[in-house]
């Protein structure tokens, strides 16, 4: 007969409050103080690995946290009234953030994305009461997200008293995400090493700028992807999401970062699938490319460098993509090893990258004193704004 042993647990009632998080009487308390787990051998070298965060458990992801700070901010100064509708241009993880904080507040939300959304995501954010408009065409120079933005302005002219949150430039993007800094300063203590990838530039910024009070000697690493404006690379096709863009959003910091790094779709989908192979925590496009970064400067660094990345969101929304065969195939994204080592380039404007490669030049490529023309003297890297 088999015998169970009682696991003892606390002495009064009271101390069971100290065993997770209270309770919590809207979702907007499901949101923050998310776990951090030791990635190692067999993703990294034996004896070396980093740090995750894994955002992935929040309701709706990282951007969660950068939602419900906008929208709350914008209420306290009179900017968002009571009742009136959020007009927002998304990939997805906003769109579910902005979904949960106008549930909180009571907010309609229409958010405007287009044909690369994942079918999961439509109809998540449909569940969630959310408005989908789907544009169709990219613009000629700005791509699919200045094609977003002139939809959300047409919109807005439809909508008198809306208000659009504008992720790209809102300075909230950034405050947002001080709270997560406190976290992980909290959770690890020293951290050496900074990974983060950046499309917005909303949690790298914030994050960052945060450490590096606590941490002045921080090494902050930016991970774009290849085909991305943000760090004066031409736009190309992008087939990536989450990070990267085709204009320069203003919330960029680009003073806080030591080098940046552009990751390949190909590269990114080797990293999340093995991230879930040998570690079963991972993510979609995000996640693989700055876990390649961080893998390889676990490898690189010294030992004793605490290196700290962030994984945006969890793999529930790339189950149609980065961990489908069928659409792998078709897309050129399957057995693609990454090499051991980045390519490097001295500027960001030598050449077209089309591999994962590392720079350590980081400016903003729109500073005049930083803008390179051509022999026809036209802008290389311009964006349309």
């Amino acid at each position: 007969m088999n015998q169970i042993t009682p696991t003892p647990g606390p002495s009064a009632p009271a101390q069971l409050l100290t065993v997770g998080k209270l309770p919590t009487h809207t979702p907007a308390g499901l949101v923050g103080d998310t776990p951090v787990l030791w990635i190692g051998a067999p993703f990294t070298a034996p004896g070396r690995g980093f740090w995750a965060k894994l955002e992935g458990h929040n309701p709706g992801g990282i951007k969660d946290r950068t939602a419900l700070h906008m929208v709350r901010a914008a209420r306290e100064r009179g900017q968002l009234p009571p009742g009136a509708r959020i007009v927002e241009s998304t990939s997805g993880t906003l769109g579910l953030g902005l979904a949960l904080a106008g549930a909180v507040h009571g907010h309609p939300v229409t958010v405007v994305t287009d044909p690369g959304m994942e079918p999961l995501m439509t109809g998540l954010l449909t569940a969630y009461g959310a408005e989908v408009h789907l544009v169709d065409t990219p613009h000629p120079a700005g791509g699919w997200q200045e094609a977003r933005r002139r939809r959300v302005e047409e919109l807005l002219a439809g909508h008198p008293g809306a208000w659009w949150p504008d992720q790209y430039n809102n300075p909230d993007n950034v405050a947002a995400y001080a709270p997560l800094a406190h976290e992980l300063v909290g959770q690890l203590g020293r951290i050496d090493t900074l990974v983060v990838s950046v499309g917005t530039g909303g949690h790298s910024a914030g994050i960052a700028s945060v450490l590096r009070g606590y941490f002045p000697r921080l090494r902050v690493v930016g991970v774009d992807t290849t085909g991305s404006t943000i760090f004066g690379q031409p736009a190309t096709t992008r087939l990536m999401r989450g990070l990267g863009s085709s204009i320069h959003p203003r919330n960029v910091a680009y003073d806080l970062f030591d080098e940046v790094h552009w990751v390949a779709a190909p590269e990114a989908v080797w990293a999340a699938r093995r991230l879930a192979r040998d570690h079963y925590a991972t993510g979609g496009w995000s996640v693989g490319a700055v876990a390649l970064v961080a893998r390889w400067l676990a490898r690189t660094l010294p030992a004793e460098d605490r290196i700290v990345t962030v994984f945006p969101d969890g793999p529930q929304r790339y189950v149609g993509t980065v961990f489908d065969d069928t659409y792998c195939r078709e897309h050129g994204l399957l057995g693609h090893l990454p090499a051991d080592d980045p390519d490097e380039i001295a500027d960001p404007r030598d050449r077209t990258v089309t591999r994962w490669t590392r720079c350590t030049h980081v400016t903003d490529p729109l500073s005049t004193a930083e803008a390179h023309h051509d022999d026809a003297g036209h802008v290389l890297a311009g964006a349309a704004r």
